[in-house]
């Protein structure tokens, strides 16, 4: 090692999130002129460096290896070489392994240059409709029931736009339990942005439910829900009817009749002789 070699410079560039014309002119140049590029999957980026006739080396840094791959790739930005980090879309260090590469590299002393770009969260919240002059973003929900009930709680109170992302397989759930905790409120669901099947959808979760039993969900999603307000404040009432809905969102997700009772009922923190009563309620009607 070169104990008098200038330290490189970690450069953060944003890449497309599905149109690859989505790219700055900046990023392009930084990807030339780097000794490497760091990828979250090189099979991913090696599309985007081939229609740009960009032919910089490249090394993986994802989930899996961040903790072997993050110091190795800090001792060459302090031997000298310039370093850009990517990840699969967006902006690297959101909702991916990119922001601890950042933190070692900041307690390393070492420069960190942004080079802005697509975002999926900013893409969703600025055509959603919704109000954009103070939005809270959650990245993924959590899967674990305690964390994932304190942040549906939350979101009960929260006055500002909240953002998040979801995936196919866990849309419907989530769109139920958001029901179940903050009310029908309005919400956009963004489906494939930039992409050739891109979909925005708004309306009440009731009718982004509606329209997901009868269009399996695809894709990944960006979701923006409307922040609790005076058309808000009052609790979501659990009725009969709101239990019969949730059960039957479960159902659509491949639950038996059992299952998706018992479901509805850890969700919300009932019993299940609850629930299954306001279903026996809602069929005898």
């Amino acid at each position: 090692m070169n104990e008098d070699a200038k330290p490189g410079s970690l450069y953060l560039c944003a890449t497309p999130i599905g149109n690859l014309e989505d790219v700055t002119l900046r990023a392009l140049r930084i990807m030339r002129e780097v000794s490497l590029i760091a990828a979250e999957d090189t099979r991913h980026t090696r599309k985007l460096l081939s229609r740009y006739d960009i032919h910089t080396p490249l090394t993986s840094y994802h989930e899996h290896n961040k903790r072997e791959k993050g110091p190795k790739l800090v001792a060459q930005l302090k031997e000298g070489k310039d370093i850009a980090l990517v990840s699969d879309a967006g902006t690297p260090g959101i909702s991916d392994p990119g922001q601890e590469l950042v933190l070692l590299a900041v307690e390393e002393g070492l420069t960190v240059i942004p080079v802005p770009g697509a975002s999926a969260v900013i893409a969703a919240l600025t055509s959603s409709g919704l109000s954009t002059g103070r939005f809270a973003f959650e990245g993924f929900l959590p899967r674990v029931r305690k964390e994932r009930n304190k942040v549906l709680n939350q979101i009960v109170a929260e006055e500002r736009t909240f953002v998040f992302y979801e995936s196919p397989q866990r849309i419907m759930k989530t769109l139920q339990e958001i029901l179940t905790f903050a009310g029908d409120r309005n919400i956009v669901v963004a489906r494939e942005l930039t992409k050739v099947h891109e979909e925005i959808l708004r309306g009440q979760i009731s009718q982004i439910i509606e329209h997901f039993r009868g269009h399996s969900p695809k894709g990944e999603f960006t979701v923006v829900l409307d922040g609790r307000n005076d058309k808000t404040k009052e609790l979501p009432i659990r009725s009969s009817s709101d239990l019969y809905k949730m059960v039957t969102g479960y159902l659509v997700q491949g639950f038996d009749k059992k299952g998706a009772i018992k479901e509805t009922a850890r969700t919300i923190g009932i019993s299940k002789k609850e629930v299954y009563s306001a279903v026996l309620e809602v069929e005898n009607k």
